[in-house]
């Protein structure tokens, strides 16, 4: 069985797992639209996490996990736990195309999709408000912060051929709001 992860699945899968491939499916675009008030919020300041919208002609990178034998129980166990124990979420059996020239045919893959179905699901929102979310938010999975950073570093230097201009114009927001947070908090402090 392959699982593909396109979040934080692509640093931090959690299970054990046979083999693993970069690679992209289509059809879908990533977004920050999912709300996290456990892994990298809480319910005072939800985080946003990734989850996948269907969209004619996109094409999402990440990575897919080949699990086999004893591994494929314990992983689905796993990830039904961390990425569908809410609710809402789809799991569907995508094509993935690995970066590998020579892998041959698309592999069949599972994917967990967040929908707005979803308890915690926040929809659509400006590059710069999600980014001031982020910002402020911290899970027991660690700051949301990291996950967003972790997740452009991703692309940057396993997938540099692709585009996700959503992903990285929220980190542009992040970079852009940074600097005026610790000049007002250095100001405060001088007062």
């Amino acid at each position: 069985v392959w699982i593909f992860g396109y979040g934080s699945l692509v640093w931090r899968p959690g299970f054990e797992f046979t083999s693993r491939k970069v690679g992209f499916i289509r059809g879908y675009s990533r977004r920050f639209w999912q709300g996290d008030t456990f892994h990298r919020g809480n319910a005072k300041a939800p985080g946003r996490v990734v989850t996948l919208l269907e969209e004619r002609g996109a094409c999402t990178w990440g990575v897919a996990y080949e699990v086999c034998g004893e591994q494929i129980a314990a992983s689905l166990q796993y990830l039904n736990v961390r990425e569908a124990v809410l609710g809402g979420y789809d799991t569907k059996l995508v094509k993935f195309h690995p970066q590998d020239k020579d892998a041959g045919e698309p592999i069949l893959a599972l994917v967990y999709i967040a929908t707005p179905q979803n308890p915690s699901y926040l929809g659509p929102a400006s590059e710069e408000d999600i980014a001031a979310q982020i910002i402020v938010s911290s899970g027991c999975a660690g700051h949301n912060i990291e996950y967003l950073l972790r997740l452009a570093d991703f692309m940057r230097y396993f997938c540099p051929q692709a585009e996700d201009e959503h992903l990285f114009s929220i980190e542009e927001a992040l970079i852009s709001i940074l600097p005026s947070l610790y000049y007002t908090e250095e100001s405060l402090e001088e007062t």
